[in-house]
């Protein structure tokens, strides 16, 4: 059984986080087909990276996984003025990108110092999403048995320097949707490293499958969080990098121009920014995996504002659940799934949305279960673990 060691910035079951998320659906089912560990940091927090896990070695959900203590706490105000620092240099030809890279974190040298030392031990090492410390200095020591899963996808962080390396070096590059891979090959010019886009599998719990088990296991969360009424859902981090202060002012906004709106927001996730106090916004904090699906499945829409994603989790768990998507259409990841499934929904700017949103409020019940099936088969037919593995165990065997 071939061994590979995939590497992320956070791990854990308490971990909110899109590309940790991923990782850690990756781990719990190639565990079946190869000898996996984990490679992390002992952080929980995001904005801190303050140690949080205890260091060495520890099993979850039957995966090894292995945590190097993060050297020093995030200094956030120092990280701004080095990152305005950084773009302003640039414009000069300055570059400040190594720099950048270890404000923000997290330092793990001892992550480093493993990888190296071990190179030997594995037969592949996967580095998840292309941003922090450990990949930006950790696969280029192993470059020759790097698989690169990006993440990528147009914001301003993707020009530094330091990462151009990093998508000319790898073995190999895994792409998680179609408009990756043509975004980073038209940017990097490096479709001559071999390739593939693998996507995600769409994993739901058993009872979820079943009409009198998402019926049940609705009935339960709305009785639980007091939730009466249509909702809208919100699934994720509550953050402005995810475009939620704008999801906030468009929906308060709505509210205004249509009094008798009987829409609500649900919110579900760990906020690093203020939740509103408004009467139709209810916030519910990081709640259980199965609360997440049972909040999912009984939302008419599940909504996705933010401008910058590489393939977003939340929306095909909510399109696997039958309930369409509602997104912003600047991001082109989003904007191709609602193309593509006919089971999502798109706007740009206010007064789409606006548009977009009353017409959803009021549109026929046969069109909206029309939508629900297709983005149920759209992910059935697309988004399956047997053909993530399947493509991985390929791109292993050519290494």
């Amino acid at each position: 059984m071939k061994r590979i060691a995939i590497v992320n910035q956070r791990y854990g079951l308490e971990v909110n986080g899109g590309s940790e998320y991923y990782t850690r659906l990756l781990a719990e089912h190639l565990r079946e087909s190869f000898d996996v560990t984990v490679l992390t940091t002992t952080a929980l927090d995001y904005d801190t990276w303050e140690n949080h896990y205890p260091a060495g070695t520890e099993k979850i959900h039957g995966v090894k996984v292995l945590r190097f203590p993060v050297k020093h706490r995030r200094n956030i105000l120092l990280f701004r003025i080095i990152t305005k620092c950084t773009f302003v240099l640039k414009k000069i030809g300055i570059h400040i990108d190594r720099q950048w890279i270890y404000a923000q974190g997290p330092v793990v040298p001892r992550l480093l110092r493993y990888v190296q030392a071990h190179e030997s031990d594995y037969d592949a090492f996967f580095f998840v999403t292309y941003l922090y410390y450990a990949t930006a200095m950790g696969l280029p020591k192993v470059a020759g048995k790097s698989i690169l899963i990006p993440t990528a996808h147009d914001e301003p962080y993707i020009d530094l320097p330091v990462f151009r390396k990093l998508f000319l070096k790898s073995a190999a590059i895994l792409y998680l949707t179609e408009e990756e891979k043509e975004f980073v090959q038209r940017k990097f010019q490096n479709a001559h490293v071999p390739n593939d886009v693998i996507g995600v599998g769409i994993d739901l719990p058993d009872e979820l499958h079943k009409p009198e088990g998402v019926s049940s296991a609705v009935l339960k969360f709305r009785a639980d969080y007091q939730i009466s009424g249509e909702y809208i859902i919100y699934a994720g981090r509550i953050d402005t990098g995810k475009n939620c202060e704008e999801m906030f002012t468009f929906f308060q906004k709505y509210k205004q121009m249509h009094p008798d709106s009987s829409m609500q927001l649900v919110i579900v996730g760990k906020a690093v920014m203020e939740v509103p106090v408004h009467a139709d916004i209810h916030y519910l904090g990081f709640v259980s995996e199965a609360d997440k699906y049972a909040a999912i499945a009984g939302a008419k829409w599940l909504w996705l504002p933010s401008r910058y994603e590489s393939l977003s989790l939340a929306l095909l768990e909510g399109m696997a659940l039958g309930t369409p998507g509602f997104v912003n259409g600047a991001c082109e990841v989003l904007k191709g799934h609602c193309i593509r499934s006919g089971g999502a929904v798109y706007y740009e700017g206010y007064q789409q949305f606006e548009q977009k949103l009353n017409e959803m409020e009021h549109c026929n019940k046969e069109a909206y279960m029309q939508m629900s099936r297709q983005a149920k088969r759209y992910v059935e037919e697309q988004y399956t673990w047997g053909r993530v593995e399947d493509k991985i165990g390929k791109i292993i065997k050519e290494l």
